[in-house]
């Protein structure tokens, strides 16, 4: 896969993160309304990365600056479903690591849900841990969120 770095409102990003969109109304009945300014992906604030195969964009992911501690908060990491366990994810989860640390962050973290079980198994795998929930589902039931130091 060939990562290639994108703006969030590119038209390959806006794609795929459709796409991730009507994963969660599949899963949660709606799509997730995190405030996103596709501004707060663009150096030096965050990155946004599309995978491409074959020159198809089938993969995405990007970090924000999350807070004044030096953590970058991983948004939109997908994979189109019909590659997913092939190991696209780690290739972009690997790469938004690499990029958040040369960019000076000290920590990753995410906000993913109990619906998402595979994502989960990809953050505990990749040595992440449970942290405190934030964001604006912050206080649901169902909201997960893991940390994992660069």
């Amino acid at each position: 896969m060939e990562l290639c770095t994108r703006t969030y409102d590119h038209p390959d990003s806006v794609k795929l993160i459709a796409d991730l969109q009507q994963v969660f109304v599949e899963r949660y009945g709606s799509q997730d309304i995190t405030p996103v300014d596709p501004a707060q992906f663009a150096a030096p604030l965050g990155y946004f990365v599309v995978g491409y195969l074959d020159g198809v964009p089938v993969a995405c992911g990007g970090w924000r600056a999350h807070s004044e501690d030096g953590a970058a908060e991983i948004k939109r990491m997908y994979v189109a479903d019909s590659l997913r366990g092939r190991g696209l994810s780690r290739l972009v989860l690997a790469n938004l690591e690499d990029t958040a640390r040369e960019a000076g962050h000290r920590q990753m973290v995410l906000e993913t849900g109990m619906r998402q079980p595979e994502a989960i198994g990809l953050y505990l795998s990749s040595g992440y841990e449970r942290i405190e929930n934030f964001g604006v589902y912050r206080d649901h039931p169902e909201s997960r969120c893991f940390g994992k130091p660069l």
